[in-house]
Order: C-alpha cells, then structure tokens, then sequence
C-alpha cells in the first residue's frame, strides 16, 4: 500500500491536474478550414474562460462531471453554443466551426444572464468598436440616432436622450456600467446626460421593458454605456482621437489607456470638446404662414444662419484601478465630468437684438472666446454649467466547490450640480446626490438552471433653487430584490424573472403657489390672480421669491412595484430562430410628475404636477390638492422576434405590442400663468398699437400643463437586414416604426415618425468606407397642441484610411453628414419649430490604437 502511494504522489507531480479530471481541448475554425485566433471560450454559469491562441487552439481543464454548456464568440462570427457532456474523467477533443455572421453580435457585459442580439428573448442592440466611433456625437441621443427602435429628442445639438420605442423621460433609464448616471437629463430636455461616448468601448441598448435589470425606471428600456475605468486585465492598450467639424467648428480630443502589471491595473481616460453655434440651411425659427417677412432681407442671409446660443465647452477624465485576486478582482474609479453649453429657446420671450458689426460669425465677441475658460454669451443668453463627480467600486468573485459560484458587486456615489445662469447669474440650480449599491449572486448550474439572485439599493436627493425650481427638494429611496434564469433545453432557451421593489418618496416642502392662471378668450380683459378659498389649515404665506403660496406641506408616498417576465428562444434550424417575450413591469411616478409647481422653461410650460387637480369653484379654475390615489404605472409588453444569425445575409425582425396603464402625462388645461421673469431692463420702445400692447402683455406666460394618468397604447416594429455580397463589399437596410396612442382615441405628443434607412459598406486592410441614407417620414399623428412635420433625408458618408506609424495602428478619417444639406426638423424634439439639425457637416480626424 505504502509503494502505491509513492507512485501516486510521484504521478500527480508528474503530470498535470487536467489529466485526472474533465477537460476539453480544442480548436476554433472558420468555414473554410482556417484558425480562429481570439476567440472567446466560455462554460456558461461557471465563469470558467479562455482565448484561442494562433491557431485557434484552446484548452479547458478542471471541468465538472454531468453537462457543460459552451459558448464560443469572435468579432464578425455568430455565436456557438454546445453541450459538453461529462460522465467520467476524461479529455474530450472539439472542433468549433464559426459561421460568418453580417450583422455584429456583442455581449451585454452587465447582465448577470447572457444577453446578445441574436440570441436573447428580449430585444437587444449593442454598438462598438469602430461602428460606435462613426456615429458617436456630442450627446448620447444623437449617438444612438440610427439605432432601429432608438431616436433622439434632439434638443439643439446641445442636449438629447434617447427615445426607446416612443418612450423617454423616466421610463428610460440611462447608465454608466450599470449604475444609473444620476444626472437630471430625465427631468427636462434641455439637461444634457451626463456620460461621454467618445472614451466607451461599447453602449448596450435593451428595448422593452429592462426592470428586472435595472429598476422600475427602465420600464421603457435601457441604455448603458460601458467603458474600461475598472479594468479586468492587466494587457496594455489604448486608443486616442482628435477631429475638427465645419459646421461649428467642433474640435474634439480624447483617449483611454489601459495598462498593468502583476496583480495591479490602471486606466485612464479624457476628453475636450468645444464648439460654437452651429450653422443650419435655413432660418432657425420655423415661420408662420401668417407672419409678414421682409422678402430681400430673407435672401440677403439665406445660406448663413445658425442656431444662436448653441456653443460648447466640455471635458473630462476618468481614473480607476483593479487588484486581482485569486478568484477575481475588485475595482475602483473615479470621474470628473463637466460641461458648460448654451440653451437655445431659453430666452424668456426677450427679442433678440445682436449688432451684426460688433461680432463675429459664430455670434461671440471678438475671437470667440468660447474656446477658452468660458462660454461667452449675449447679455440674454442662458447657458448650463453641469459639473459631477462620480466614484464607481466593482467586484467579481467566483467560488468553486459552492453553490454560490460568483458574486459581482457594483457600488457608486455621484454628486451632481447643474447651474443655468442668466445675465451672468445663477438663475436655477439642480442638484442631485444619489448612491447605489448591487449585489449579484450567481449560483452554479442547477438542473440546467444559470442565473441568480440580485439585491439593488438606490437612494437620490435632488433639489432644484431658483426661479425654475418647479419641483420642491425630494429624496426618492428603492430597495429592490430580483431573480433572473436561463435554461437551454435541446434547441430551446428559457429566460425569466422576476422583480419587487419597496419605492419611497418624501419631500418635506411641497409648495401650493396662489398661480395666476387664465384664458385668452378676451384679449382686452385684464388678467387679475385667481381668488382661492382655502380652509384655516391652509397657510398663506410669501416665499422667498416673492411667489405667494397658499399652502407648504410634507408628502411621503410609497409604491411596491412588481415585474415579470417570461421569454424563449427557439433554434428551429441552423442559422434561424424565433423569439418570443412576455412582460408585465410596473413604475411608480417620478417625484417631478407627482410635485411639479412651477415654470419650465425648457418645455415651454407652466408644469403642474399629478399630486394637483383643476378644479372649478364659483365659476373660476383653481388648481388644488387631489383627491385621487397616486397609481402605479403598468406595462404590459409582448415582443415577437425573427431572426437569421448565419451566413451571407442576415436579419433581425422585431415586432412589439405594448399596452401601458395608469400612463402619467402632461395635457394642456388652456390656462396661462405667469413664468415669474421681470422685463430685464428693456424699455418702452414708443408701440402703443393694441397688437404690441397684447404681444407684450403675453410675453411672459406660459401654457399650464397637468400631469394626469390614462390608458396607452404603443406597437410598432423593427427590421434589420445585412447582406455580405463580398468579402469587402456588404449592403444592409433598416426602418422603424411606432404608433402612440391614447387607448381612448388621440394621439401622444412627440411621436417619431416612421424612418427607412440603407448602408453601403466596402472594407479591405487598408480602406473602409460608409455611405449611409436615411429617410424620415412626416409624422401628421399629432397631440392636440402640437403641430406636423414635413420628412427629410439624410445622407451621411465615412471614409477612414489606415496608416500604420512606428508600427502602431493609425487611421486618418473623413466624415460628412447632411451632405445635402437638408432642412431636417425632428419631431420628438421640443424645439422642432425653433432649432432644425445642423446642415453641412465636414469632419476630419485622426485615430489611432496602442
């Protein structure tokens, strides 16, 4: 006995551990016979990875008895998966053929189950590398722009979130490596998102609702934008880019870097961008057809507008660090953002009234000093100062010999200011300070079951002071526990879960203001406040700007939202399959649409919040407390998915029917209040004519807007289809579709019309170039208060050329967009009438890879 345990020990130091256990030695190839270097290969559920070398070899070791699901991807290939079973110790030898895929397949990185666009049962669309760095723009909706089933609500180039399948605002949650970027971008259209496309590596965009993922807040979908500031390797590579635009004179820098050594890794990332007003094709301002224009003056400046008070300044850096463990890693960054930029439109109703000699043509003073320290405005100009900190901590561990088998932790805090200053003043100010904590525990395969449990803790104080602080200070506080699973069954994928959340909102200074509010039925009548009779526990009181308030008061409400879904994939035959995912999430109203008091400049509105009700005392409107139950917002969804995933063509279908209850939005009570601004020092100027006295007596009101809830209605579909026709040559096609409407009969406001769009593209190892059509129907299905639009098209080009220097990759790069310079006025954007999309755009640049 002693002799054969000599030999054992003498054995086991002889030969390695994977001799005595499972494991799968392989090789990756294309359909041609060649290697496949840097393949990815993954067990799923285990965490257990590797690359393929050179020659496309791969080796797993140490694999468990019973079965093993594989999952092997590579850049321009469709994804693998197989089962490897086990039912003794033994070394299996595979070969994994990858099939051509012409449409790009990425994972989703921060979803604890596996998530791509070919093969999930919801809606998927991930943009990378070399796609991501064509489209990328100065905000984030414009950078999803040509995404099926993603528009922009375009506000002047200066702002812009995206709209997922007709829905924006709060029901769209937008984050930064899967924590919520914790700005106030969901709170008005003219607050800009605070996260930069230029320095990610990819944006990961999830249509439908996305709440078992992230939160009742991404009823409507997700988008996420994931870079390297907490790095996972110690491999050095970096990217840098510089780029000038003609038509604002747009320069732009940025880098990342990533880099390491033994168990520690660094990044570092930045950018500056700065630009001027930007030029459009035609006047900015949309006329009516009953305005009285000066003919010869129109001519005299066709060909040289633009769209005032649109400039600039932005920049930013990132540093993070990683330190590896046996099992893992753990992470932390840290990120300085800030962005200066004007806000057009937001002048108030003051005339504009520049002296042409005294500037220069992107309407600053002298040399432009917006390429400096600050943005330099006219005296009636508004512009953001948005600056924030955020601190992101990430953590990935995996166990063996557990049935917890990883455990990843996210953690960040971000301290937000967002000052609008007028006439060199802090007129409004925004503020939000949010901390997040999520902790996912993945468990190893059970019955062919991956997945986990994940605990998500969110807690965000906004305040808003100022004369546009139409909503009181209010801490919103979640707490949420959520099951996801994965199970594939033969040629069948099974994805479900499920979601609660406990959801407090409190604010302890809601405001009741006595609101002058009336109609313009009778020009001449003379607009006095409405009278309103309050009970003795009502106090009147004077706030501090002089509003008069008839009553201050604490609200605290609670919501417990629940959210399930339920989906499969089915791989019918090689190459195709069919998806199908059924949804119910819910979301309680965000603390602007419960408490809004107050004017929106930005909208354009008076906004009155869903806590408030119109009611008619004694022949007057008076808006008071309602007596209605705050509800919570209910999705019911159904996504029905077609997809070819191999081969020369291929293509995703997407068709969706989602019918939303209790849906919160804004209508128009045909009262006007005052927005609470002074004349700023203008004088008379001599007009005594009955119009002007009218004009100038409604110069300062704005449209009283209710929030209240109904039935909706969205359904729609999404068509992508791409067609290698040579190695170098591949054209591809998309269009899009949604209708929006009440359940009852009307239309929503600010619904994207219906767009068709074709790519050609030609690629070799030197040359890529991209010509990109895109038609955007007129969209008539309008809301009551708003008006059509005339459709457009845009035809975009990119030419990049590489040229490799001190033997690293370099590319110069050409890019024109609206080469025809059309007038393109985008529907989903409030400013539509007031600011179209910039005209003629040449772009060149140079990039380069380390």
């Amino acid at each position: 006995m002693f002799k054969v345990s000599k030999m054992a020990v003498f054995m086991a130091a002889l030969f390695p551990l994977s001799v005595f256990s499972q494991s799968i030695e392989g090789t990756v190839t294309s359909p041609d016979g060649k290697a496949v270097a840097g393949a990815n290969v993954e067990v799923d559920g285990t965490g257990v990875n590797t690359t393929t070398d050179q020659n496309g070899q791969f080796s797993l070791p140490s694999l468990k008895l019973g079965n093993n699901e594989i999952h092997v991807t590579a850049p321009n290939y469709a994804h693998h998966h197989q089962d490897i079973v086990f039912t003794k110790v033994e070394t299996k030898q595979l070969t994994v053929q990858l099939n051509p895929s012409p449409i790009e397949v990425i994972d989703v990185r921060t979803s604890p189950i596996h998530l791509s666009s070919m093969e999930s049962a919801i809606p998927v669309h991930v943009i990378g590398g070399e796609a991501l760095r064509r489209q990328q723009a100065a905000t984030l909706g414009d950078s999803l722009d040509k995404i099926p089933g993603v528009n922009t609500n375009f506000h002047a180039k200066v702002a812009s979130t995206p709209i997922i399948r007709g829905l924006s605002g709060p029901r769209v949650l937008i984050a930064q490596n899967g924590l919520d970027v914790s700005d106030v971008s969901r709170v008005g259209p003219d607050h800009a998102v605070a996260s930069e496309a230029s320095t990610a590596e990819q944006i990961e965009v999830l249509r439908g609702p996305a709440t078992l993922f992230y939160g009742s807040g991404a009823i409507g979908g997700v988008v996420n934008v994931v870079d390297n500031r907490i790095p996972t390797s110690t491999d050095s590579k970096g990217e840098f880019l510089t780029e000038y635009s003609s038509v604002d004179d747009q320069t732009l820098a940025s880098f990342n870097v990533t880099t390491g050594e033994g168990d520690f890794a660094v990044y570092a990332d930045g950018f500056v961008r700065q630009s001027n007003d930007y030029e459009i094709p035609v006047a900015a301002e949309l006329e009516d057809e009953h305005d009285d224009h000066d003919e010869h003056e129109h001519e005299e400046h066709t060909g040289d507008y633009k769209v005032a008070n649109s400039a600039e300044d932005s920049s930013g850096f990132t540093i993070g660090g990683s330190y590896f463990l046996d099992n893992g890693f753990v992470g932390l960054a840290i990120e300085q953002f800030s962005r200066k930029y004007g806000i057009p439109g937001h002048s108030h109703g003051e005339e504009d009234s520049h002296d042409e000699d005294e500037h220069d043509d992107h309407g600053h003073e002298g040399d432009d000093e917006a390429h400096g320290e600050e943005i330099h405005h006219e005296e009636e100009d508004v512009f953001a100062d948005l600056d924030q900190i955020k601190i992101q901590m990430n953590s990935e561990q995996k166990f063996k010999n557990s049935f917890i088998q990883g455990l990843n932790i996210h953690a960040g805090y971000s301290d937000y200011e967002h000052a609008e200053i007028e006439h060199g003043e802090v007129g409004t100010l925004f503020k939000n300070n949010t901390y997040e904590l999520r902790a996912d525990l993945l468990h190893k395969t059970y019955s062919d079951f991956n997945g986990g449990v994940s605990f998500h803790y969110k807690k965000s104080e906004v305040e808003a002071q100022g004369s546009e602080a139409f909503t009181p200070p209010s801490t919103t506080e979640m707490f949420a526990v959520a099951v996801l699973e994965e199970r594939h069954m033969g040629d069948v994928l099974l994805q479900f879960g499920g979601r609660i959340e406990s959801i407090t909102i409190d604010a302890d200074n809601v405001l009741l203001p006595e609101l002058s509010a009336h109609g313009h039925e009778d020009e001449h009548e003379e607009h006095d406040s409405e009278e309103h009779h309050e009970d003795d526990e009502h106090a009147h009181d004077e706030h501090d700007d002089g509003v008069e308030i008839t009553r201050v008061f604490a609200a605290e409400h609670e919501f417990t939202p629940v959210s399930l879904s339920a989906g499969l994939v089915w791989d019918f035959t090689p190459g195709y399959n069919l998806g199908l995912s059924l949804s119910r999430s819910q979301r309680a109203p965000s603390a602007s649409e419960l408490l809004s008091f107050g004017p929106h400049i930005g909208t354009g509105t008076y906004e009155v919040g869903s806590l408030f009700a119109l009611e008619e005392h004694d022949g007057e409107m008076e808006i008071g407390l309602s007596e209605k139950d705050v509800e919570l917002e209910t999705s019911n969804n159904i996504d029905f998915t077609f997809r070819k995933n191999q081969g020369e063509v291929g293509f995703i279908f997407n068709l969706y029917y989602n019918q939303v209850d209790n849906y919160y939005y804004q209508t128009d009570t045909g009262l006007f209040a005052e927005a609470g601004h002074d004349d700023h020092g203008h004088e008379e100027d001599g007009h005594d004519s009955a119009e002007m006295e009218s004009e100038e007596e409604h110069s300062d009101e704005l449209p009283v807007f209710l929030y209240q809830t109904n039935d909706v209605v969205l359904n729609g579909f999404e068509a992508q289809v791409a067609w290698q026709v040579t190695s170098e040559f591949k054209a591809s096609a998309f269009s899009d579709f949604v209708r929006a409407r009440l359940k009852d009969g009307g239309d929503l406001p600010r619904t994207p019309p219906m767009r068709f769009g074709t790519q050609f593209s030609y690629q070799n190892e030197s040359l890529s170039a991209h010509l990109n059509i895109t038609r955007y129907q007129s969209q008539s299905r309008i809301a009551a208060t708003e008006t059509a639009t005339d459709g457009y098209t845009l035809v975009d080009v990119n030419v990049s050329y590489d040229l490799p220097v001190f033997n690293q990759s370099m590319a110069v790069y050409f890019r024109g967009q609206n080469l025809t310079n059309q007038e393109a006025r985008v529907h989903s954007s409030f400013l539509k009438d007031q600011a179209p999309r910039p005209g003629r755009n040449l772009t060149l640049g140079v990039k380069g890879y380390f």
